[in-house]
C-alpha cells in the first residue's frame, strides 16, 4: 500500500518535475530511423512576458508534440525568438535615457541584445513552468550571426532569382516610427472625419484630405456621369497653390460620393497609386518621412500633417473657398505598432516580388486546420496591390548585405561565402564593374518578417548537413495569417519550390472575462503565472485544452480553471483509493483468465475513450478529447466502476478481487498517459506511483479490440442502471445508502453476474424467471380528507385514524360486494362509501411486500 497526502499539491508535484525531468528525453535525433515530426513553432518577439494568447497557442503545440511523440515519432518541438523590432529600440532608448541617433551604431545594437537576451530568459522560465516539452538543443535566436546568416542568404539567392529588387515606389509610411511597413503590418480602424466641400477652379471637390491639395496631380470624374463630361480633356486649377491639373476619366470614381469628382493625389491612399500609375501622373511629393510638409507645400513648409490641415482650412474659409463641411466615419489605415496613421509615400526601398498564384497553388496543397481557415489566405493575397516591402529605416534588425558604389552607385550584393555581414561595418570582398573600390554600405535594415519567414527552412535543417522539408507542422494564430503564414509560404516556394509545412493548425485569440479581446486599456488582462501561481500549470494546461475548438477565440474564466483543479483533486482522490490496493512492485498485473463483468464493463469503455481520444487527438479536437477524458474519468470510473468493486477490492482474498486489481490498475496507467499531453506534471507523478519509468517516454495507448465486448458492455451498463435504481429509491425513502435490504430479486433470463450489486447495495440479491408471477395486495388505506374533511369536520382526524387502522384486504372485499364501511367515532354510527378513501396496493412476493423498480424493461422487486 502506498500512502499520499489527501490534497493534491500543484506547487510540490509542478516543481517536482521541473527539477527532475530530463531535457533531452525531448531532443529531436536527426539520425532517426523514425518518422520525422518537425513543428515549425511561432519564435514570438521577446518583450519579457509571456502573454496568455502565447500561453494558449504553445499548450496547442504541446498537446501535439507530445502526443506524436508517444506515437512514435522523432518529435522536434523547437523554440524560436523573434528578436529584431522598433519596441525594443524604443525601450532601450527609455531605459538609458537615450536617443539611436545619438550612440554610435554598434553600442546601441548590443544595448538592444542584451535586453533582448534578459527578457528571453524570463520567458524561458515562464515556458517551464507551464510544462512544455521544448527541443531546447534545437532553439534559435534570429539576432545571433548564425540565423541572420541565413536570412541574408535567403536575400542573396532570391535577389539573384530576380524575387528581390530596389526601386522608387508608393510604400506604407509611419511617420511616428519612421520607417516603411508592409501592407499586412497596415491596421485599420473607422474614425470620425470632416469631408470638406472645396471650390477648385472651375469645378467643386470634396476631401477628407485638405493637406494633400498641394500634391494634387489631376481630378477624375466618371465617364458615365452625364454632369461632367465636358470637363474630360480640361484642366483645372488648384486652390491657394495657383496651379493647373488635368481632368481624367476613370471608372472607379463613385460618382455618389462628395460632388462626383476626386481630387488625385500623390498619395492620400491605394486608390490614389492605382489612378498614378494607370494615367502616368507626375510626383508631386508634399509630405516627407517625419511626416512634416515639404517645400511643395509653400507657406505650409515645415508644418506637422495637422498643423497643416488645420491651416489650409483656416485660409479656404478665408478665401471664400470652403463652403460645406459635415461629419463622416472614415476607415484609417494605422501601423500596427504604434496605431499612428500611416501615410503613402514614393521611396527607394527593396521589395519582394508577390508572385500570386504561386502562393495560392501551394496553400491549397497545405491541410489548413479548420479548413475554412485558407479563405483568410486567399482573401489576403488576392488583395494585394502592390510588392512587399522588406527594408526598414531602423538599427536593431537583419542587415541588408548590400553596398553601393561611390563612384557609380550600383549596388553590390554580397556574395554567400561573406555573409553574415554587416556592411555599414565589413567591406565587400570585390571590386565594382566599374573598376571603383570604395563604397557606402547600406544602412537600412530587413522587415523581421525576412527572419522569421524562413523559421520553417531553419528548423527544418536548411544550409545544415541534413534538410529535412517540409516540415510537418506549422501552428500558429489567425491574427498571422497574411504575415508570418503568407511571407512563409512565399519564400519556401522561392527558395525550394515546395510548401514549408504538410499542415497548419490555427488558433484563436483569448478572450478576458467581459468578452472583449484582452487589453491594458480595458483592465481585463490575465497572465499565466498569476494562474500558475493559484491553481497551478495542469489546471492552466486544461482550461487551454477545453475552452474551445481549434480556431475559435477562447474566453478566459477563472471558474473554468477552478473547474480544472476540482478535477486534478478528484483524479488524485482515485488515485489515493487505488493504491490501497494496487502494489507497485507488482505491476504491471497480468490479466486474470476470468474477469468479472463490471471489470469487462470498464475495461470495454476503456478502450472506447482510448479509441474516440485517438481520433479526437488526430483531428486536433483538443477540447473534445480532454472532455472525454474528464467525463470517464469522473463519471464512469469514480461515480459507477469504483462504487460497484469495492467490496471486491476490499475483500483481498475474495473470489473476483484479482480481476477488480487488475482492471484498476490497467484504468489507472492508461489514464496516466492519455492525460500526458494535457497534463505533463499530474500525469509523470501519478505514473511514478504505478511503474518505474516516465509516462512521457512510454508509448501512447492502443486500442484492444479483444477487450470491447458489446455483451459486457450491456451487463456492465445494466448492473450499473440497477444499483442506481435502488440507491435512487433508497434516498427517495430516506434509507440510508448502506444499510441492508432484506431482498432484491431481479426478475430476468439474463445469466446476470450479480456479485457487484450485492457488495454495492450491502444486500442479498437473486435472479427470478420473467415468467414467476407477483401478486398484488391491498395494503393500506389512505382516507380522502378532502372528501371527509367538508363533510364531518371535527370527526374527520378521527375518522380518517380509524380508517387507517382498518384491514386493507378486508376493506376492498367489502367494497366488491357493493358494501359500505361502518365505524363508531365518539359514540356516532359513520358510513363510508369509496368516494372518502383510496386502497393502495403492493406487490407480494413470497409473502413479503415488495416495491418494484424498473430498469430497462426488466422489472426489480425490494423487499425492506
Amino acid at each position: 500500500m502506498q500512502n499520499i497526502a489527501k490534497e493534491y499539491d500543484h506547487r510540490r508535484i509542478e516543481a517536482k518535475g521541473i527539477e527532475n525531468w530530463d531535457d533531452s528525453l525531448y531532443y529531436f535525433d536527426w539520425e532517426s530511423d523514425k518518422a520525422p515530426y518537425i513543428i515549425d513553432t511561432p519564435p514570438p518577439y521577446p518583450t519579457g512576458s509571456f502573454h496568455i494568447g502565447n500561453a494558449l497557442n504553445w499548450c496547442y503545440i504541446d498537446f501535439i508534440a507530445r502526443y506524436r511523440r508517444m506515437q512514435g515519432y522523432n518529435v522536434m518541438f523547437p523554440q524560436g525568438w523573434d528578436c529584431h523590432g522598433l519596441p525594443t529600440e524604443v525601450k532601450v532608448e527609455e531605459t538609458h535615457e537615450i536617443t539611436k541617433s545619438g550612440l554610435d551604431r554598434i553600442e546601441f545594437r548590443r544595448l538592444c541584445c542584451e535586453l533582448t537576451s534578459s527578457n528571453i530568459e524570463k520567458m524561458r522560465n515562464t515556458m517551464k513552468s507551464l510544462g512544455l516539452s521544448i527541443d531546447w538543443s534545437n532553439e534559435y535566436i534570429t539576432m545571433d550571426p548564425a540565423y541572420y546568416r541565413k536570412t541574408q542568404v535567403s536575400f542573396v539567392r532570391m535577389y539573384e532569382k530576380g524575387l528581390i529588387y530596389r526601386d522608387d515606389h508608393p510604400v506604407n509610411w509611419c511617420p511616428r516610427c519612421k520607417t516603411a511597413i508592409a501592407f499586412a503590418e497596415v491596421e485599420y480602424d473607422t474614425r470620425e472625419t470632416s469631408l470638406n466641400y472645396i471650390h477648385f477652379e472651375g469645378v467643386d471637390i470634396a476631401t477628407t484630405r485638405p493637406e494633400l491639395i498641394p500634391a494634387c496631380v489631376a481630378v477624375a470624374v466618371n465617364p458615365d456621369d452625364e454632369r461632367f463630361t465636358d470637363l474630360i480633356g480640361k484642366e483645372v486649377g488648384v486652390p491657394i497653390f495657383d496651379y493647373h491639373v488635368p481632368v481624367i476619366a476613370d471608372p472607379e470614381v463613385d460618382s455618389t460620393f462628395g460632388t462626383g469628382i476626386v481630387m488625385i493625389c500623390t498619395f492620400g491612399d491605394k486608390q490614389d497609386v492605382r489612378w498614378w500609375k494607370e494615367h502616368s501622373l507626375p510626383l508631386r511629393r508634399a509630405i516627407d518621412r517625419d511626416g512634416v510638409m515639404t517645400e511643395i507645400a509653400g507657406r505650409y513648409a515645415g508644418m506637422k500633417i495637422k498643423e497643416t490641415r488645420d491651416a489650409i482650412i483656416e485660409d479656404l474659409k478665408r478665401l471664400g473657398l470652403l463652403y460645406e463641411s459635415e461629419r463622416i466615419e472614415q476607415n484609417v489605415g494605422l501601423c500596427w505598432r504604434c496605431k499612428t496613421p500611416i501615410e503613402i509615400l514614393s521611396e527607394r526601398q527593396w521589395f519582394v516580388r508577390i508572385e500570386q498564384e504561386k502562393v495560392l497553388d501551394a496553400a491549397a496543397k497545405i491541410e489548413w486546420i479548420p479548413d475554412y481557415m485558407i479563405i483568410r489566405l486567399k482573401n489576403w493575397v488576392e488583395s494585394m496591390e502592390w510588392d512587399w516591402c522588406i527594408s526598414r529605416q531602423r538599427l536593431f534588425a537583419t542587415p541588408i548585405p548590400v553596398w553601393y558604389c561611390k563612384a557609380c552607385g550600383k549596388a553590390l550584393v554580397a556574395r554567400e561565402a561573406e555573409l553574415p555581414v554587416d556592411p555599414t561595418i565589413d567591406l565587400p570582398e570585390e571590386t565594382c564593374s566599374c573598376g571603383s573600390n570604395e563604397f557606402e554600405g547600406e544602412t537600412d535594415v530587413l522587415d523581421t518578417w525576412m527572419d522569421s519567414s524562413i523559421s520553417a527552412l531553419v528548423v527544418g535543417g536548411w544550409l545544415e548537413d541534413k534538410f529535412i522539408f517540409p516540415t510537418q507542422l506549422r501552428p500558429q494564430g489567425h491574427d498571422i495569417i497574411r504575415t508570418w503564414a503568407f511571407y512563409t509560404i512565399l519564400r519556401s516556394i522561392a527558395l525550394t519550390d515546395k510548401i514549408p509545412w504538410e499542415t497548419i493548425v490555427i488558433n484563436g485569440m483569448v478572450l478576458g472575462e467581459d468578452g472583449h479581446k484582452m487589453s491594458k486599456s480595458r483592465n481585463n488582462i490575465t497572465a499565466p503565472e498569476a494562474v500558475m501561481e493559484k491553481y497551478g500549470a495542469d489546471a492552466f494546461r486544461q482550461w487551454a485544452a477545453i475552452g474551445g475548438s481549434t480556431g475559435s477565440d477562447v474566453m478566459f474564466r477563472w471558474k473554468d480553471i477552478v473547474a480544472a483543479s476540482r478535477f486534478l483533486q478528484k483524479l488524485w482522490s482515485i488515485l489515493r483509493f487505488s493504491l490501497i490496493h494496487i502494489d507497485k512492485e507488482k505491476a504491471p498485473y497480468k490479466k486474470p483468465e476470468q474477469l468479472r463483468a463490471t471489470d469487462r464493463w470498464l475495461l470495454t469503455r476503456l478502450n472506447m475513450l482510448i479509441e474516440t481520444v485517438t481520433a479526437k487527438m488526430d483531428a486536433y479536437s483538443f477540447d473534445e478529447a480532454m472532455k472525454e477524458i474528464r467525463g470517464f474519468t469522473w463519471n464512469i470510473l469514480a461515480d459507477d466502476y469504483i462504487e460497484l468493486v469495492k467490496s471486491r477490492l476490499y475483500s483481498a482474498n475474495s473470489d473476483g478481487s484479482e480481476s477488480a486489481i487488475y482492471t484498476l490498475y490497467t484504468t489507472m496507467e492508461t489514464l496516466s498517459r492519455l492525460i500526458a499531453p494535457f497534463m505533463p506534471f499530474f500525469a509523470e507523478e501519478m505514473h511514478s506511483y504505478l511503474a518505474a519509468d516516465s509516462v512521457h517516454a512510454k508509448d501512447w495507448p492502443v486500442v484492444n479490440y479483444d477487450l470491447i465486448d458489446e455483451r459486457s458492455l450491456e451487463e456492465g451498463e445494466l448492473i450499473r442502471k440497477i444499483v442506481e435504481a435502488v440507491r435512487r429509491y433508497k434516498s427517495e425513502n430516506k434509507i440510508p445508502l448502506n444499510a441492508p435490504l432484506k431482498n432484491i430479486e431481479i426478475y430476468t433470463t439474463l445469466d446476470l453476474d450479480v456479485d457487484d450489486i450485492k457488495g454495492t447495495l450491502n444486500s442479498e440479491v437473486e435472479i427470478v424467471s420473467p415468467t414467476t408471477t407477483l401478486n398484488m395486495k391491498a395494503v393500506s388505506i389512505k382516507p380522502r380528507m378532502d372528501v371527509i374533511g367538508p363533510m364531518y369536520r371535527k370527526q374527520a382526524g378521527e375518522i380518517a385514524k380509524r380508517l387507517r387502522e382498518l384491514d386493507a384486504e378486508e376493506v376492498e372485499q367489502l367494497i366488491s360486494e357493493g358494501k359500505k364501511v361502518e365505524i363508531e367515532v365518539a359514540g356516532d354510527h359513520i358510513v363510508l362509501d369509496d368516494s372518502s378513501f383510496e386502497i393502495e396496493h403492493a406487490f407480494e412476493s413470497r409473502g413479503e411486500r415488495v416495491d418494484l423498480l424498473e430498469v430497462s424493461g426488466m422489472k426489480i422487486a425490494v423487499a425492506r
